[in-house]
């Protein structure tokens, strides 16, 4: 975990404008919970056009992105009707429109992309099996690109391989993180931390920036270090009406008007008028809820406590390096320490 020297806190419109661009590939790095809708509903308000989506769950952060025309192409592993089995989705009536190119992977190939891209890798090995399904026989918009095959070199059979994901913006939001960027989410990860360090940019919101030691005393929950992120937003409720843990559950109230209303594409996008369009952020999208359904029926959905067990990570000293720079066992600085290297060798006896 590190701690940079410049703070990247900036509002949710200036970090899409700066960092989401027209044509890009974007991936949200939440999926069936903490779904970063406030950026995703800033990428619809700034007009966001022609970008392909990597969701791997085609939740509601797929069904605004193409309701706001935001997205022409789209990779994923399923898709929800959200719509009801009458209504479908709007993914679905813009693919039968010819408004949408999808490309349809297993959760196992999709992560694998994610995996290669995160390490830096150019492929990554899949299972076999995959050969013998439609969702390596059929083709869309990646064509031959869509998965290769090469010959192991240990055993000499063929194996199936897919592409590294490398997406241009990472959209995250997280339960906390500090004003440099380090990020911190607990519950269900998924393919998150994959999504954003294959990313070339990720901009995080989070429920509230606090001070860099409470990161620095739970090393464990950082799924993001900071010199990775390129802006950080705190952004209250950012995923609602999705869960966060620690923070809310699904507000099961705002979840049935948007199945409801996405039964048509009208109805979805009138609703987006309103909730979308015609609010500048997420505080005033939340001051509209409390406004039309009332504190009572916001705060009911706050989570409630149920703490793990706190964890030690004390050692006898904070660091083998003194207050004033010196080494503990040696009682020389940096500079010193450096000199004798190169006058002595790696070995320095003290």
């Amino acid at each position: 975990m590190t701690q940079s020297n410049s703070t990247k806190v900036m509002t949710t419109k200036e970090a899409v404008k700066r960092f989401v661009h027209d044509g890009d590939t974007i991936i949200t790095g939440n999926y069936t919970e903490a779904l970063p809708l406030s950026l995703i509903f800033e990428v619809i308000r700034q007009e966001k056009k022609e970008m392909t989506l990597y969701s791997q769950s085609g939740n509601m952060d797929a069904e605004f992105l193409v309701a706001g025309d935001c997205i022409s192409r789209m990779v994923s592993t399923f898709v929800t009707k959200w719509g009801g089995r009458q209504g479908g989705s709007m993914v679905g009536r813009y693919l039968k429109a010819g408004k949408l190119e999808i490309e349809d992977y297993t959760n196992f190939t999709y992560n694998a992309m994610l995996a290669a891209g995160a390490a830096g890798y150019s492929y990554m090995q899949v299972l076999p099996a995959i050969m013998d399904t439609d969702v390596f026989k059929k083709r869309g918009f990646m064509g031959a690109n869509k998965f290769g095959v090469t010959t192991c070199p240990f055993t000499g059979k063929t194996i199936p391989v897919v592409p590294a994901a490398n997406p241009d913006v990472c959209l995250l939001h997280v339960q906390r993180a500090d004003k440099y960027g380090n990020a911190q989410h607990w519950g269900g990860l998924g393919s998150t931390v994959h999504a954003c360090l294959a990313s070339k940019n990720i901009i995080v919101t989070c429920e509230e920036i606090v001070d860099h030691e409470v990161i620095r005393s739970a090393p464990h929950h950082t799924i993001v270090p900071d010199f990775r992120v390129s802006a950080v937003i705190e952004e209250p409720y950012g995923c609602h009406p999705m869960e966060l843990p620690g923070y809310y559950g699904t507000d099961l109230n705002a979840l049935s008007i948007f199945m409801f209303t996405n039964a048509t594409e009208t109805g979805l996008k009138d609703w987006m008028e309103e909730w979308v369009y015609a609010l500048p952020d997420r505080s005033s999208y939340i001051q509209h809820y409390i406004e039309t359904y009332g504190l009572p029926t916001l705060e009911q959905y706050r989570a409630k406590p149920y703490y793990s067990a706190p964890t030690n990570y004390g050692i006898s000293t904070k660091s083998l390096w003194d207050e004033q720079g010196k080494s503990i066992e040696m009682n020389i600085d940096f500079a010193e320490m450096e000199k004798l290297i190169v006058e002595k060798g790696d070995l320095v006896n003290g």
